[in-house]
């Protein structure tokens, strides 16, 4: 597939395979960075592709989105080295600050945690929305230098209710998803 595109999101409930359109790859990574950078890692090796696409879910921190959101940047919300560096800082890899698709939109913030509660740090660095794979596919694919993008589908408000509006909005996106690629090419 080395002219196609690579689907990555985390479960199979999230997203259905016979739906990807001509040239598209999908592959279920698992949760967290760990599986996704291993998953990403393989899919690159095995197909050479041209652009990466993240879909996923995510909590929102900020109230005003709803649907579908394409995300322009993703940090690493768990990252916490201090005093090396501080929260958010990769100790000595400045590069890994901040990952840029080069697209318009917001913020992700990714992290090996469900998130269920109001961070202060969260809401001070403008992150938008929270996930637990983008950051691991973002930096993947900068260290390839394959282009990537990211679509996240809000599934709820990362507040105490998290885990049930998840459970019940997982496989909500994919139309809004699968419509966005109908314009994406590499």
């Amino acid at each position: 597939m080395s002219d196609g595109i690579l689907v990555l999101t985390a479960l199979d409930s999230e997203l259905d395979v016979a739906r990807a359109p001509q040239g598209f790859r999908v592959v279920f990574t698992g949760v967290g960075k760990i599986n996704t950078t291993i998953a990403t890692l393989q899919a690159i090796a095995a197909d050479k592709p041209k652009l990466i696409v993240n879909y996923g879910t995510a909590g929102k921190l900020n109230t005003t989105l709803n649907g579908l959101v394409e995300i322009s940047d993703v940090i690493q919300r768990d990252m916490n080295a201090e005093p090396l560096a501080p929260r958010g800082t990769t100790p000595y890899s400045p590069e890994l600050d901040r990952l840029t698709s080069g697209q318009s939109g917001f913020i992700c913030g990714t992290g090996d945690s469900f998130v269920t509660a109001t961070d202060p740090w969260l809401v001070a660095n403008k992150v938008d929305v929270v996930d637990m794979e983008l950051f691991a596919i973002a930096q993947v694919a900068l260290r390839n230098t394959i282009p990537w993008r990211a679509f996240k589908f809000i599934t709820d408000d990362a507040n105490d209710f998290a885990h049930e509006h998840w459970t019940a909005n997982v496989a909500n996106g994919q139309d809004l998803f699968w419509d966005a690629m109908k314009s994406v090419r590499v």
